[in-house]
């Protein structure tokens, strides 16, 4: 799919698996595998945020913290306080998240750790919005603390909502970095419920209605679904409420687009995040929701490379074929 040229040479290559899914959830075009069967990671986080709404549990839920369940933040200090206070307001503190502790990707917030001398903590974690999102659904669900366990209430409301919404039963799943199980499907079927989403309407049925919340608060609020510097946060700003668009660690991007009607998701099998925001501005570029001549997209597709002296080395290029 992409090719990575230093000077007149080529140095790497990404392959990769990509579908677009219209609104019967049929593969309308393909590249690579799209039966081939991957965790999608965190770009299917507003899939595990649909039990929240149709519970009912997150009914009155800003648009904010709507994003936030969808995120993969920086850190930044905004994300943190936005997570400590939905916590707060359930009169729960942070000790309440299972996703455990890791470093914020925000600098800012970084370095403000390391001068004061704090400990980053579970509101630093980068899918702690995601957890507070299930801390409520299982407030609301009478379920133990343990809410990442596979067998748990929470989760099994998550698995079941994902095979109905990506219409397979998953293989199985895997645990993720922030300990709650990823579910497995295909290249396909990860498009087909990013199809669902891009179709929903809000005269339509509760998940429907579900739907639109997730999708429209990420569009509304794209700094808080990533960060500042980030593709999903970017490039989401750079197509004002066209789509939303959300990665996933190992290189998985998926792409919603209302006006449309349309989803896509993609895979890098290397894994290569590189390869995975190329891929996808190449395929919004080619949709119409992207203008590929936008800073946001020249920076990860078709823009020079540079190195630390600012000389240009080379590019990221797309491979014959692809996106056609």
């Amino acid at each position: 799919m992409v090719e990575i040229w230093r000077g007149e040479r080529l140095e790497s290559l990404h392959h990769g698996h990509a579908v677009i899914c219209d609104a019967s959830g049929a593969v309308v075009e393909s590249w690579g595998n799209p039966g081939a069967v991957i965790y999608p990671r965190s770009s299917c986080k507003m899939i595990q945020a649909l039990p929240l709404l149709e519970s009912g549990a997150g009914a009155g839920l800003s648009t904010e913290r709507l994003a936030l369940a969808c995120a993969s933040h920086q850190g930044g200090r905004g994300h943190v306080e936005a997570v400590e206070r939905w916590l707060a307001d359930m009169g729960l503190g942070e000790a309440s998240l299972r996703c455990g502790a890791h470093e914020p990707a925000d600098r800012e917030e970084r370095n403000r750790l390391i001068c004061t001398g704090d400990s980053a903590c579970q509101l630093h974690n980068n899918c702690s919005g995601k957890h507070a999102g299930f801390v409520m659904l299982n407030r609301h669900l009478g379920g133990d603390a343990e809410y990442v366990a596979p067998d748990h209430p929470v989760q099994r409301a998550v698995r079941a909502t994902f095979e109905e919404v990506t219409g397979e039963d998953s293989p199985g799943y895997g645990i993720d970095g922030c300990s709650a199980p990823n579910f497995a499907c295909t290249v396909a079927g990860l498009g087909r419920a990013m199809a669902a989403f891009a179709c929903a309407t809000e005269g339509g049925d509760r998940r429907q209605q579900a739907m639109v919340r997730l999708r429209d608060a990420m569009m509304l609020h794209p700094e808080m679904v990533a960060g500042e510097g980030r593709a999903c946060t970017e490039l989401m700003r750079a197509m004002r409420g066209a789509a939303a668009i959300k990665t996933g660690a190992d290189a998985v991007f998926v792409a919603i687009l209302p006006r449309q009607k349309l989803g896509i998701a993609l895979k890098i099998a290397d894994g290569g995040t590189r390869g995975a925001e190329a891929a996808i501005v190449a395929l919004l570029a080619r949709a119409g929701v992207l203008d590929a001549g936008h800073p946001a997209a020249l920076k990860r597709l078709g823009g020079p490379q540079t190195n630390w002296r600012g000389k240009v080395t080379g590019e990221t290029r797309l491979a014959a074929g692809f996106p056609g």
